[in-house]
């Protein structure tokens, strides 16, 4: 029996996935894992298409570990960006400067 890609799958349809192919499921990092439905799958163990005995437990966890990032986190960036641009402060409005009259002329 190959252990399925249950990577990316919401729980739910993990669970239905290791059901259908006689394996079993273990989340370390939910414990109500019972309840959990839209959660999605982000690691597994063992990895998909490893070969094992039916009724075998597969771990899955839907939260990155510590260290691990996971996605939007990106800062601090190196190289800073270059200065100016949204970063820079603006100058306080002044005054409205008093109306000017336009002279038209026609040549």
């Amino acid at each position: 029996m190959r252990v399925p890609r249950l990577v990316g799958l919401m729980a739910v349809d993990a669970r239905e996935s290791a059901r259908t192919h006689d394996l079993l499921l273990d989340a370390p990092d939910r414990p109500d894992f019972r309840r959990t439905v839209v959660d999605h799958v982000v690691r597994q163990y063992p990895q998909p298409g490893v070969e094992v005995p039916r009724g075998s437990l597969v771990h899955v966890w839907f939260d990155f570990g510590e260290g691990d990032g996971g996605g939007g986190v990106r800062e601090p960036r190196a190289p800073l960006p270059p200065g100016g641009g949204i970063r820079r402060e603006r100058e306080e409005p002044r005054e409205p400067a008093a109306p000017c009259a336009a002279v038209l002329s026609r040549p």
